[in-house]
């Protein structure tokens, strides 16, 4: 269906609602997997797809594309996750929102040295040094992020790394991942989750926000697996528990994914209203690909096949109770 978009081969007034109903039927129990499907859903469930080089060249294909692009699109914090439009009018407010709710639900204080796992552009350590006197250290397998995200941080205590989060070996108050699990596959997750344990501090806080999927799966939609986010998959609250039993306890679970339909409008918004100071870069092809992907990715949030949770972990010593903002 996607490539068929892309050559230009159908086209319809609103297909975020037209997958948005799509989605709701869910045909999948409907359509038979053919054989090539079906050996491919085999192989998410042998191989790890997302090894340390393997992840570099997954996050290259689609963060690397240009800064440019990003810039025309997204907010001007320049934040590329799910926003939070409580008594929030514009996708900058929103954006702002969700940097702040993190921050407090983190229980910041000045001083305090955070890891930022998956920081992108470096936008949630600028607004917690700016707004909360914290120290961040940001880790992406970005290069264009790090180049950016080291300007935009400029004169903060903010140092952004072209790291892998396996590399990491160093003691942090806190620790945030923003939109980045979604690349760690179902092959790291317990990895993941030990190494945010073995950088946190014992009385640490450590705050997740990722995109859920209702169903426990191996594999991702084929069409942005090819075109879109290379070996990205969604993870299940049970691939969740699973894998942080005895690592971390569950403080707060948060699911704010009709936001996330909310973002994906707004980027799209951004996209086409700046598509005259990108087209000289890109071709009709890239359009039709890219608007493809902001408005499935609606239409999935709006028929309610994803989730959008802010999920608080914490370790069994540390002190105290804990309670969350909203």
């Amino acid at each position: 269906m996607g490539e068929s978009y892309m050559a230009g081969w159908w086209d319809c007034d609103r297909r975020d609602e037209f997958f948005s109903h799509v989605l709701s039927t869910n045909l999948e129990n409907t359509v038979k997997k053919n054989a090539k499907l079906q050996a491919q859903i085999m192989l998410t469930k042998i191989f790890n797809y997302q090894t340390p080089s393997l992840a570099f060249d997954n996050v290259h294909k689609h963060y690397d594309i240009d800064n440019d692009l990003f810039t025309k699109m997204l907010d001007k914090r320049m934040v590329y996750s799910g926003a939070y439009w409580k008594n929030a009018a514009t996708i900058d407010e929103a954006q702002e929102n969700k940097l702040d709710l993190a921050c407090r639900k983190m229980k910041l204080e000045p001083g305090m040295h955070v890891l930022d796992i998956g920081c992108g552009w470096g936008s949630w350590a600028k607004f917690a040094a700016e707004k909360y006197g914290v120290r961040v250290t940001g880790i992406t397998l970005s290069e264009q992020q790090v180049q950016l995200g080291k300007v935009l941080c400029a004169g903060l205590p903010v140092e952004l790394k072209l790291m892998d989060y396996r590399d990491v070996d160093q003691k942090f108050d806190r620790v945030v991942s923003i939109g980045m699990f979604e690349h760690v596959g179902h092959k790291n997750n317990r990895t993941f989750f030990q190494a945010a344990n073995r950088c946190m501090k014992d009385d640490g806080i450590f705050l997740l926000q990722t995109i859920g999927n209702p169903f426990t799966r191996t594999y991702h939609d084929r069409w942005m697996n090819k075109y879109i986010l290379p070996n990205c998959t969604m993870p299940s609250l049970t691939q969740i528990a699973q894998t942080i039993e005895g690592i971390f306890l569950v403080e707060d679970l948060h699911n704010f994914g009709p936001d996330y339909d909310k973002t994906l409008m707004a980027w799209h918004h951004n996209f086409t209203s700046n598509w005259h100071l990108l087209k000289d870069r890109y071709n009709e092809t890239f359009y039709r690909m890219w608007t493809h992907y902001l408005l499935q990715c609606a239409g999935g949030f709006r028929a309610k096949r994803n989730s959008l949770w802010q999920i608080v972990l914490t370790k069994r010593s540390r002190p105290g109770g804990y309670f969350a903002e909203r």
